[in-house]
């Protein structure tokens, strides 16, 4: 897929219309359209990177942003202690689209429903 035809790239860029949970210079947070969970968002990198395989020493910093946007997305959102990130790598394992995005997931009642 080529960077052009990236739904989040078009979403960055304001090409798709979307609401984001948060934004700034390096990521953007919005809901999943398809919510596997009662808490259901996808953290994105600005920068277009296919996966964690193609994760450069140059974009190391912006893992570490990703993580630390989660702690205060979990906070924000009652979910501290009780969430989930996942990243999928390649199609074989569930990628859909090529931009590397991670899903965080919470905001279950009881253990029983917590999903993988």
């Amino acid at each position: 897929m080529k960077q052009k035809d990236c739904v989040f790239c078009k979403i960055i860029k304001k090409q798709i219309p979307s609401t984001p949970v948060f934004e700034d210079d390096d990521l953007i947070v919005i809901n999943d359209r398809a919510p596997k969970a009662p808490i259901h968002m996808l953290i994105i990198p600005k920068v277009h990177i296919k996966n964690l395989d193609e994760v450069a020493p140059e974009n190391v910093e912006i893992l570490v942003k990703i993580l630390l946007r989660a702690q205060k997305l979990a906070a924000e959102n009652n979910i501290k202690g009780a969430y989930k990130i996942v990243t999928n790598v390649g199609e074989m394992a569930g990628q859909t689209v090529m931009h590397m995005h991670f899903h965080m997931l919470g905001g279950w009642n009881s253990k029983e429903e917590v999903t993988t």
